[in-house]
């Protein structure tokens, strides 16, 4: 599934940018396959670190709110990934890449929770996780010491 298509990212970048930056050829077009390679490297990444928590891809289509968030995050990754095939890479771009990727990290670390109505579904390959029952510890290690 993807989070982004090639018409999000001609949005993103203006059509001549767009083939400003994947026209190796100067043919005057957008090359779809540079496309297509920034696209589904920056999808896979986010997916990468949102497979620390979730199963990926994530179904988007029952939840805008949390399509939307994730579309600007792949889309702020896709535009770092096209404006470093044609260095420099403008500031404002590696900022917004940045703070895409320690968002990321943030919910691979369990900081932040995607927003969603409906419940995402685990990653199975995290494991199992441990639970208690019962009342809480009556004696401590301390008070038990003496016996």
């Amino acid at each position: 599934m993807a989070y982004v298509t090639n018409e999000d990212i001609e949005t993103r970048l203006g059509t001549a940018r767009y083939v400003q930056l994947t026209d190796d050829t100067g043919s005057g077009s957008a090359n779809t396959a540079v496309i297509n390679e920034a696209r589904e490297g920056a999808e896979r990444e986010v997916d990468s670190y949102l497979a620390r928590r979730y199963a990926v891809p994530i179904d988007v289509s029952a939840n805008s709110e949390l399509a939307a968030l994730l579309t600007t995050v792949v889309l702020d990754l896709v535009e770092y990934r096209l404006h470093a095939r044609r260095p420099p890479v403008p500031g404002d771009v590696v900022a917004k890449r940045d703070a895409a990727i320690k968002w990321l990290g943030q919910i691979a670390a369990g900081a932040v929770e995607l927003p969603s109505v409906a419940s995402l579904g685990a990653n199975p390959a995290t494991g199992f996780r441990a639970a208690t029952a019962g009342d809480d510890r009556v004696l401590s290690r301390d008070e038990l010491a003496d016996y």
